[in-house]
């Protein structure tokens, strides 16, 4: 029901152009460059991922401090996904999408600067994590709604599809090669090696084209399109149920990824190595999933991803046993697998039911309920591990996914938001929720 404009960059090439090659209607240029980019900075980002983490255990950190540094990363999410939803909306996306990846390069570079050249205090690290948080809390939004607002509604979910592939392979190569190279080389160079990637991805995401973008219209001031974005969100049952959902699955997944794996592969998978494989293979999940959703369109959209929702408590609680490294790369790789079905579903439905005008702000909601419980996860992880014990803490966390994951199907426009073929319902700029014109007789628009 979003509107899309007929001047977009996804429209294919016909046989009279005598000079570009034919494309497919998802492989116009901005999805290509949207794609090029993500490849990159997942490349970079995901060996980065278990750097920092050996960081701050070779400085002689304990897992409390390994969680106030994933901590430090995202609490300026939660302060200024708002705002820069409301400016992504505002501006033109690419513009903000590049200055976010600016400050990371900056904010990555110092890190690495700091752990190569000597003892980092834990106090530098908690603030170079800060403010690359910071960045991603502009970046995500404007991103969302670029992605979004690149293709067109026949191939909305094969796009999504592709794009996902693309970056998930980026996530399997950066999770295996850089959990290797922190074992070979050390943390520092790796998160040089993502500085640069930030570097690349920015210069890509400059040349973005906006112009099929209807110009914005003006507002009536920061707070009036916060609050414009709130009524779009809250007027869909489906939204904010599944986004408070993911605020708590969101929250102990992190924990359990970001405090207690790398202690558990230290403890008794080999190291870092060993972690940076399984997070490759739950990445090969990823890919999987997405590959398969190139073909598979389920009719349901939320109630199929839903539903592939609760695998994605396998790792933890094969942390908690702890099973040995092959069973648990296996169940990373189902929970990747299934994972990657609910994101496909996830994006093909906000796309279908969002206005363009407002996929940044809508994407703000998304993005802060999703993160609004990380940091207090994070933080009281180890805590949590020094009360209860860690595989106490680690099958708390595989339980509260299902928890969570079995409330939300209770939600009816959960369980019958149906996929729409062709461009019944279309949205207009203007239209407010839609809770009136239904796809087909058994679905149910949220609202």
């Amino acid at each position: 029901m979003a509107p899309r404009s007929p001047a977009r960059d996804s429209v294919p090439v016909t046989s009279a152009d005598p000079v570009r090659p034919r494309r497919r209607a998802w492989a116009g240029r901005n999805h290509t460059l949207l794609t090029a980019a993500a490849v990159v900075t997942g490349l970079g980002s995901h060996g980065a991922l278990i750097a920092s983490a050996f960081a701050v255990l070779e400085a002689g950190g304990d897992g409390g401090d390994v969680g106030l540094v994933a901590a430090a990363r995202t609490l300026p999410l939660v302060l200024f996904l708002l705002v820069g939803g409301a400016i992504a909306d505002r501006l033109p996306r690419h513009r903000v999408m590049v200055a976010a990846n600016t400050l990371n390069c900056v904010s990555q570079g110092a890190f690495a600067a700091l752990v190569l050249t000597g003892e980092p205090q834990l106090w530098q690290m908690v603030l170079l994590s800060a403010l690359g948080g910071t960045g991603q809390a502009f970046f995500g939004p404007a991103a969302e709604g670029m992605l979004l607002s690149s293709v067109t509604a026949e191939q909305a979910g094969r796009a999504f599809a592709l794009f996902r592939f693309a970056t998930q392979g980026a996530t399997l190569t950066g999770a295996a090669v850089g959990g290797a190279l922190v074992a070979v080389i050390g943390p520092g160079w790796v998160l040089a090696v993502d500085a640069a990637a930030f570097a690349v991805a920015g210069l890509l995401r400059a040349f973005l084209d906006v112009s099929h973008i209807p110009p914005r219209t003006p507002g009536h001031g920061m707070l009036a399109d916060l609050r414009d974005g709130w009524r779009e969100f809250t007027g869909r049952t489906w939204l904010w149920a599944i986004v408070v959902q993911f605020s708590l699955v969101n929250a102990v997944v992190t924990a359990a990824d970001a405090v207690y794996g790398p202690q558990v592969a230290r403890d008794h998978l080999g190291g870092p190595g060993s972690w940076g494989l399984a997070l490759a293979l739950f990445g090969a999940g990823n890919a999987a999933g997405a590959l398969l959703m190139t073909r598979w369109q389920p009719r349901r959209l939320l109630l199929v991803g839903t539903l592939c929702v609760f695998p994605f408590a396998l790792p933890s609680a094969a942390l908690a046993v702890p099973l040995p490294l092959s069973l648990l790369c296996a169940a990373m790789f189902v929970s990747g697998l299934s994972i990657e079905v609910f994101g496909v579903s996830w994006m093909t439905a906000l796309h279908q039911e969002i206005p363009e005008e407002k996929l940044s702000r809508v994407a703000a909601y998304d993005w802060i309920g999703s993160v609004s419980l990380v940091p207090l996860a994070t933080a009281l992880a180890g805590p949590a591990e020094g009360g209860f014990g860690r595989p106490a803490a680690l099958w708390g966390c595989a339980a509260l996914v299902v928890a969570a994951t079995a409330a939300v199907l209770c939600v009816r426009d959960v369980r019958d938001l149906t996929r729409r073929t062709g461009p019944v319902g279309v949205k207009r700029p203007g239209d407010g929720p839609d809770t009136a014109v239904p796809a087909a007789p058994a679905s149910a628009t949220g609202g």
